[in-house]
């Protein structure tokens, strides 16, 4: 009996050495870190295990030897019920916002304190622990951005929320809501640009083009265009760029202009765009796989070329990147997203694969068309780096010589053909009139003509807002001081920015808005030349690209619930302010 006794107990150790085992040590389970980033704001948190959490109200942030410096607000992570308890299941990261005396200066050594406790899920709760980081703050800096910062911010910007949900959701929700945005994003001026061009692409097929393969093409064309978005996206996120400016340089607007030029000249006749043999003949001997690859270049090219609008699910998903560094959830949101935005361009790649005509007149009419707008194409983006009048000019000279081609004068021609050339005409002409009157503008060419017949000077209701532009952090720093007791609303543009233009002459340019902003001290950061100023200020923000709109209260606190990323309607901008 002894003898099996301690066969007995020998057993039980060995079985509970070997179920101790399966549970992590603490130093492997909970990884805190801490650091000062470029706004001396604090980025810390606890990186976690595997099946390990974290319980909410026991991680306290705290600083020990601060001598003039203290915290100012925490922004932290959504939280998740477990067992009736708030905790942390995904690593947490926090931002520390921090304030100083009035006379600190220079660099200053301090000790950030991390307190948690958390458990695992195989049912091992662990001790409560701390961990302490020396860290070196430059309170110069920390002057400078957070006057201008404010912190008071209760309620979440919708960027913020979008970023939140990519923490705290399941990857499949994730991929669905982001595809949902991706949608709602393809019925805006947005993707508009790329309709003209990948029906341009499967006209440019030529006969023996079926639907299926039509709805192929598209696929390839959408599919690459989405990698072309996530990996700029990524980068981004980890870098922290613009990713509108990334690629505004004037010599690549320029050059890429010149490629749908070249197309549109193709669809014009002048010569057939096609691949040399000699590379034809080693990349491959089917035509059908040669067509493909030429939509994957156009579609990864147009993502670049077209370059994406900054709207909040796009912001939220970059924030996501560039607090935690995770790029393969963050990509895999934006690449949803993406998709969901090319649903409309196969919708319509298809219809033009269904419904293009037959060869003969029709089709050479057909191309025709499709060669105007790949000319439309590459005056809109000669928009960003060109003066206004310029391209209108273009779109003036495009409209007349294409209604005129198209029979706008042509007596023997179809009516209906005719009667719209006549009013392609008509508006092209207008806008002709509008660059020679020095007023020119797309969406009222004729607008000068009320000006002039008030005496050239507009209603009160009709004068353009007002702002006072700045171009880096110290200057905006200074204005904000200048107008602590008032509303302020902080406008980052760029004059590459469709968008940014878009708001000006529909949102700032309604009576309702105007009179609205009359209560706000109006800035405009212009980010245009996207130096290291720009650069700096943007970061300052965690503004990714224009346009974003900031306002601040008579604190001069970021009320961050009101930042809106992106174009946004009249009506939607009043109810947003109210």
């Amino acid at each position: 009996m002894k003898l099996l006794n301690k066969i007995f107990l020998i057993l039980t150790f060995s079985l509970g050495l070997l179920h101790a085992s399966a549970f992590l040590m603490p130093d492997q389970a909970f990884k805190p870190y801490a650091k000062v980033n470029d706004t001396m704001q604090i980025e810390t948190g606890v990186k976690i295990a595997k099946d390990i959490y974290l319980y909410v109200d026991k991680l306290k942030i705290e600083l020990i030897d601060a001598k003039g410096l203290s915290i100012q607000s925490i922004t932290k992570p959504a939280a998740s019920e477990h067992q009736g308890d708030k905790v942390y299941i995904k690593s947490p990261n926090f931002i520390v916002t921090l304030k100083k005396d009035a006379s600190l200066k220079g660099m200053q050594t301090i000790k950030l304190k991390i307190s948690y406790q958390g458990c695992s899920e195989q049912g091992l709760c662990y001790e409560p622990s701390t961990k302490e980081f020396t860290l070196t703050v430059d309170t110069d800096k920390l002057s400078s951005t957070n006057d201008a910062l404010g912190t008071k911010t209760e309620k979440k910007s919708e960027t913020d929320s979008i970023a939140d949900t990519i923490k705290s959701s399941s990857f499949f929700v994730i991929l669905a809501t982001f595809f949902g945005f991706g949608v709602l994003l393809s019925l805006t001026p947005c993707v508009f640009p790329m309709i003209p061009i990948i029906s341009g692409v499967i006209i440019s097929q030529g006969e023996g083009l079926t639907t299926k393969k039509a709805f192929a093409l598209s696929l390839v064309y959408v599919l690459a265009m989405a990698v072309a978005y996530t990996i700029a996206g990524v980068l981004a996120g980890v870098f922290g760029a613009n990713l509108q400016a990334a690629l505004q340089n004037p010599w690549v607007v320029y050059s890429f202009a010149g490629i749908f030029v070249a197309l549109a000249a193709s669809m014009f006749g002048f010569y057939e765009l096609k691949l040399p043999d000699a590379l034809v003949t080693k990349v491959s001997t089917n035509t059908n796989r040669n067509g493909f690859i030429g939509v994957a270049i156009m579609g990864f090219l147009s993502a670049l070329i077209v370059g994406p609008c900054v709207a909040a699910p796009l912001a939220g998903a970059l924030v996501y990147i560039g607090q935690t560094g995770d790029a393969l959830l963050g990509g895999a949101a934006l690449f949803s997203m993406s998709i969901g935005m090319g649903v409309l361009l196969v919708l319509v790649g298809v219809s033009a694969g269904k419904f293009m005509p037959k060869p003969g007149p029709w089709m050479v009419m057909v191309n025709e068309i499709f060669g105007a707008l790949m000319l439309g194409v590459a005056i809109w983006m000669l928009e960003k780096v060109l003066p206004s009048s310029v391209t209108t000019l273009m779109y003036a000279i495009v409209g007349i010589g294409f209604s005129v081609h198209f029979g706008a004068f042509d007596k023997d021609g179809h009516s209906f053909k005719r009667s719209l050339s006549l009013l392609l005409f008509l508006y092209s002409l207008a806008l002709f009139m509008s660059v020679l009157a020095g007023a020119p503008s797309i969406k009222q060419p004729l607008g000068f003509l009320k000006s002039q017949a008030a005496g050239t000077v507009l209603p009160a209701n009709e004068k353009k807002l007002t702002f006072t532009k700045v171009t880096s952090l110290d200057e905006l720093n200074a204005l904000l001081k200048k107008n602590r007791s008032k509303k302020i609303m902080l406008d980052f543009a760029a004059d590459w920015c469709t968008a940014c233009k878009e708001l000006e002459e529909v949102t700032f340019a309604d009576p309702r808005v105007k009179e609205k902003l009359s209560e706000y001290v109006l800035i405009r950061a212009d980010v245009t030349a996207n130096g290291a100023k720009e650069k700096a200020l943007s970061k300052a923000y965690g503004v990714f690209g224009p346009p974003v709109m900031i306002f601040f209260d008579k604190d001069l606190n970021v009320e961050k619930s009101k930042t809106i990323v992106g174009f946004i309607e009249p009506e939607a901008f009043l109810k947003h302010l109210q």
